[in-house]
């Protein structure tokens, strides 16, 4: 899948969940929290695929 619509899916989910996250937790919360929350989740799927690409070793292998 090409990067552009990874980061487009990540993007969709990352702002639906904060919602829905910032919703119930903090009902009145401004946009701007929520916002902020949709960046930290997209950034934080970003950290955790750079780590587990990193576990992978070489060639991809997982079976070390």
């Amino acid at each position: 899948m090409a990067a552009f619509y990874i980061f487009v899916f990540r993007a969709v989910l990352g702002s639906g969940f904060a919602v829905l996250l910032m919703r119930f937790f903090y009902p009145k919360a401004s946009i701007a929290a929520v916002i902020a929350v949709a960046i930290l989740l997209v950034g934080m799927a970003y950290v955790m695929e750079t780590f587990h690409k990193r576990n992978r070793g070489p060639r991809g292998r997982t079976d070390r």
